[in-house]
């Protein structure tokens, strides 16, 4: 399994800005090879993967991506659907002419990475779905709409954000609140709200219900299922009703980690990411 990159041996990763002609995206992005595309969950971005980017650059070209509505990427007006989230994977595939690659998704961008898989088999040749499946509960989704809906509020510091990430979630390794609180947050005045768009969030946490499960069960590349032991949003309910609509599909838990599994566990992650580009 990979280790940590420590701060003087991890490779640089660059950050810039791809016009796909359909939407301007902010990402980041090391190494050389075949091409993995990593997409973040709600309200985050790019940035949480850059510990696992940095343990993959050797053998990929890692390019994390801000999605529509978060980060520095464009927020435009209107959809907020799996199919405009998987659309903008697909353009930005065409425009880096990198395809076939591997999409890696958490939660939000493991459903992005299903769908763009199910239209476009053609450019993605794997998928590594990180704690999102079909058949996630009513009230688990009630209860991610109003922690969403309660994070568009202003900050008096990057202190009191960290301590604010923090308590939101819980078992977040230090460095990783500090890298939201850097990369998801910007300075508005004197104050620091987050960059991801209020509106854009409560139209994207409404369309998380969307239904899944005929995507996954017709999808034919190759996906990899990953669920955090402890996860609040992949219940074992859900997590066993998907795996019986998908025998065939390979399935791990990371134990000691919850939703958050890319940021709490980046060498399981990036050895997931290394077997599937082997694929």
């Amino acid at each position: 399994m990979p280790t940590t990159a420590s701060a003087s041996t991890a490779p640089f990763i660059k950050e810039r800005v791809i016009d796909t002609r359909r939407i301007a995206l902010n990402v980041r992005e090391v190494g050389d090879g075949p091409v993995a595309i990593f997409l973040h969950g709600i309200t985050a971005a790019g940035a949480v993967w850059d510990p696992v980017l940095q343990l993959v650059a050797s053998k990929f070209r890692a390019i994390a991506v801000d999605q529509r509505g978060h980060g520095r990427s464009d927020k435009p007006d209107g959809e907020y659907s799996a199919d405009a989230f998987a659309q903008d994977v697909v353009a930005l595939i065409r425009t880096l002419d990198c395809g076939p690659a591997v999409v890696v998704g958490h939660s939000l961008g493991a459903r992005n990475a299903v769908v763009a898989a199910v239209q476009h088999p053609d450019l993605v040749r794997a998928v590594v779905a990180v704690d999102f499946t079909p058949f996630i509960e009513d009230e688990v989704f009630e209860a991610l709409e109003a922690r969403v809906n309660g994070g568009d509020r202003p900050f008096a510091s990057l202190e009191e954000i960290e301590s604010y990430l923090q308590n939101r979630y819980v078992n977040l390794p230090p460095d990783a609140v500090r890298r939201r609180a850097l990369h998801a947050y910007h300075r508005v005045g004197e104050q620091f709200r987050p960059l991801a768009s209020p509106s854009a969030m409560a139209a994207t946490a409404r369309g998380l219900r969307e239904e899944l499960a005929s995507a996954l069960e017709s999808v034919k590349v190759p996906v990899q299922l990953v669920r955090g032991a402890e996860s609040k949003l992949v219940s074992p309910a859900a997590w066993d009703r998907t795996k019986k609509l998908r025998p065939d599909l390979p399935a791990i838990e990371v134990r000691g980690t919850d939703h958050y599994v890319p940021e709490e566990a980046p060498a399981a992650i990036a050895t997931t990411v290394l077997k599937a580009g082997a694929v």
